[in-house]
């Protein structure tokens, strides 16, 4: 097995940025999820409120980000420029992050047509894993639940096979917003992979992931395409745990021992 691809997606919901390599730390890979939309309110939005969001196109920058949605102009943000601080939910989590300036707030709230904000988690911000799952303490960003998602090609070669015998169309990876691609010739054998190393990395799969409505949604234009991948999920891959109920596609991870990745690299099981 190795490395196919790396992923990390700066801003909760919006577009990913393909890496070759990666600087993978306690919260997850480098970058990845550490700035999110909230509305009004200060709960947490993603594509599954508002699918526009696939659309946003995000360059990091020493300072912030510079993100494009359509033919507005490009917004550069910079959030060494902030100094306020004020709570937010993502899920069951509420904790203190950074909040970009009223000036972006509006510009953003213009882009989707309602009241939204983008905040951003520093390193005082606190935010813990679910310890059902991991039983070693972690902190996560912004991710739904835990800091790396591992998928396996394999798995989605299988998925298609049976989305195209069905009659539909095959989805591609970025349907499940992976940060980690394992390149396989085993198709679930994620379900037995306890924990990995790629170099001096080491990822505890800790969870399956269920899936929702989001990978029914194009990753570029954030239009439904049609049920699958998830009507052809609930014959595959339902979930047998009463207490993780749902359909599974990939693995969630919390990391043992940080570091460099690259694509490419082989990965090893670790019993």
């Amino acid at each position: 097995m190795l490395v196919k691809s790396l992923h990390i997606y700066p801003v909760k919901s919006c577009h990913g940025i393909d890496l070759a390599q990666a600087d993978v730390r306690e919260r997850g890979l480098a970058g990845d999820r550490r700035f999110m939309l909230v509305d009004g309110d200060g709960q947490f939005i993603t594509q599954r409120q508002n699918p526009n969001l696939a659309r946003v196109n995000v360059c990091k920058t020493n300072t912030g980000l510079l993100l494009t949605l359509d033919n507005h102009p490009p917004l550069n943000i910079d959030m060494m420029a902030t100094k306020i601080r004020k709570n937010v939910t993502v899920w069951r989590s509420t904790l203190e992050v950074c909040w970009a300036n009223a000036d972006v707030n509006e510009i953003l709230s213009t882009w989707f047509g309602k009241t939204v904000s983008l905040v951003f988690m520093d390193e005082k911000s606190q935010r813990m894993v679910n310890s059902v799952w991991a039983s070693t303490p972690s902190q996560v960003s912004f991710a739904d639940g835990y800091p790396i998602l591992v998928t396996n090609t394999a798995s989605l070669d299988a998925l298609n096979a049976h989305i195209v015998a069905s009659g539909g169309d095959p989805v591609p990876m970025s349907r499940f917003r992976p940060n980690v691609v394992v390149h396989s010739e085993e198709a679930w054998g994620e379900d037995n992979w306890k924990s990995l190393q790629i170099g001096d990395v080491v990822l505890d799969l800790v969870k399956p992931c269920t899936r929702c409505i989001m990978t029914t949604l194009d990753q570029n234009t954030g239009k439904k395409q049609s049920r699958e991948p998830l009507r052809a999920l609930k014959t595959l891959r339902t979930s047998p745990d009463p207490n993780n109920a749902g359909v599974i596609f990939g693995m969630n991870a919390v990391v043992r021992k940080t570091g460099d990745v690259q694509i490419n690299t082989p990965v090893q099981l670790v019993l």
